[in-house]
Formats: structure tokens, C-alpha cells, sequence
């Protein structure tokens, strides 16, 4: 990045007390609950970088609210199902038998950036101990949001998402879209339940203080349609407020929105209904 490229289209640089502000000005007030997602290549010229981007949001949710964030680390799963990239059949075995086990402390997050990642080492910051779906908080509430993470449910009402609805979090999307909102993946399990197709995994873990290899079935979810299901809530009544790349939006109405809107364009399965089937 040259110094035009920094300076071009801007009139200020972006730092914690401006980020704060704008925050405060979407509607984040102290004592919230805010669960946030956060791009900072795409948020620009950070003066701080990540730091700068978690003291922020710190400090708009005050000494008295709490803050989350993913802490996924989905490497930590079956090898079969991987994908990007595969890995060859014969490594299986061995991954499994092999692989660290999650540790809340150590076991770093996978392809959700460099604000999350610093965000889990935080001092103070609790993390849920599920080895692929894990939450970090700090603040008042965080031992109530990461204590007990379902194994076979980790985006289910009682997971830390669940207990972010029952909280009335706020979700803060910080240059980035609702395809990164997790969210929504809450509404999934609320709109389909135990209909939705489950999908066996596996992963290492620690029990009775030894690395074991657990196998477990969780519902199977998708956020391809996230993009179109988001900018359907944007447009609604009491929708996200945006301002400078960053979405604000209560994490319950967000939710709620969505169950209804994917009971009328998805199935259970995770496909897509025909057009003449919405109209129903």
C-alpha cells in the first residue's frame, strides 16, 4: 500500500476513538452485548491495526457491556470432509490419530482474520470449548455466553449464540457482510430444528485428561444465500443501520427475520425451493 493509496478518499485516519464513535453512533451503547465480525484489510488504514479495532469495540460497549467473537477453527475436523484444500485419503488415519487436541488457550482460529485471532488471546477473554465452533467473549457476560458448547449442536439455542439471542446482543459487522454473519446460522437451526440434515464429523479433543478422537453428528448448514437473506433484512423495517463499511442491527430481530425468510426460500435439506414454491 503506497501513501496515496492510504491517503486518497480519506479525510482522517481511522483510529479507536473515531471507530468508537461511529459505533456509538449505529447504536452501540455501553453496557451492550455486541457480537462482531471484522475485516480490517477492508476497513482500510487502521491506526492500530487489530488492536485498534478490539479497543473500540471495547470501548463502546463499556466497562459494564461485553463483546464476542468467533473463535473458529474448523481445521480441527473430519478429514474427509475437507475440501479447500482435500488431503489424501491415505493421510486420514493418521490425522485422526495424530492431530493436536483443541485447547481453548492455544489452538489458534482458521480463515476468520487477524482481529479474531488477536481477539482469543486477549487478557481476559473466555473461549467456549468447542473444537471447531467456538465463541470468545470478555466483559460481564462472557462466562454466561461460552460455558457449555454443544458438542453435536454448536449453532443451536443452547450454544453461545443461542445465549447471545437470549441476552439481546447486538451483531457489529465491520467491513465485512452477512456471508460472514454467524448469526444466522442460529436461525437456521431455529427455522428447520430437527428436521435439518445432520452430517457426521469428527475432531480431537481432550476427556478424562487424555487427546481422544470423538466422532458426533452436527446439522448441516450453509451460508450461500446469507448475501440475499442479509440484504433483505437491510431493507426491512428496523433493518441494519450502516455508516462507513460498518452494520449494526439487534441480533434477535436479525434472527428472527430470518427463520421466516428461510422457511419460505429454503428446505430443510439445505436446498433452495423453486420460485412457484415461495409463492405458496
Amino acid at each position: 500500500m503506497t501513501e496515496h493509496d492510504i491517503v486518497a478518499g480519506s479525510t482522517a485516519p481511522t483510529t479507536v476513538e473515531s471507530l468508537a464513535a461511529e459505533l456509538r453512533e449505529l447504536g452501540v451503547r455501553a453496557g451492550d452485548v455486541v457480537i462482531a465480525h471484522a475485516s480490517l484489510s477492508a476497513l482500510g488504514w487502521v491506526c492500530g491495526g487489530p488492536v485498534a479495532v478490539i479497543e473500540a469495540l471495547v470501548r463502546a460497549v463499556g466497562p459494564d457491556g461485553t463483546l464476542a467473537m468467533p473463535a473458529h477453527s474448523t481445521d480441527l475436523s473430519e478429514p474427509s470432509n475437507w475440501v479447500n484444500p482435500p488431503v489424501p485419503q491415505s493421510w486420514w488415519p493418521r490425522i485422526r490419530a495424530e492431530m493436536p487436541a483443541f485447547d481453548a488457550r492455544r489452538t489458534p482460529t482458521r480463515g476468520i482474520g487477524a482481529v479474531a485471532e488477536l481477539f482469543r488471546t486477549w487478557p481476559g477473554v473466555l473461549r467456549s470449548d468447542h473444537p471447531t465452533s467456538s465463541i470468545a467473549a470478555f466483559g460481564r457476560q462472557a462466562e454466561v455466553i461460552v460455558l457449555g458448547h454443544p458438542l453435536d449442536d454448536p449453532m443451536g439455542e443452547n450454544s453461545p449464540l443461542g445465549r447471545l439471542y437470549a441476552l439481546d446482543a447486538r451483531v457489529a459487522l465491520l467491513g465485512v457482510g452477512h456471508d460472514r454473519n454467524t448469526s444466522l446460522h442460529l436461525a437456521e437451526r431455529k427455522a428447520f430444528g430437527p428436521r435439518q440434515v445432520r452430517t457426521m464429523t469428527g475432531s480431537p479433543v481432550t476427556q478424562d485428561g487424555r487427546r481422544r478422537w470423538v466422532e458426533y453428528g452436527e446439522p448441516a448448514s450453509s451460508s450461500d444465500d446469507f448475501v440475499e437473506l442479509g440484504a433483505a433484512f437491510d431493507e426491512a423495517p428496523d433493518g441494519a443501520r450502516e455508516a462507513k463499511g460498518i452494520r449494526v442491527m439487534g441480533q434477535r430481530r436479525l434472527v428472527d427475520f430470518a427463520v421466516g425468510w428461510l422457511a419460505e426460500h429454503r428446505c430443510a435439506d439445505g436446498s433452495h425451493k423453486p420460485p412457484s414454491e415461495k409463492l405458496l
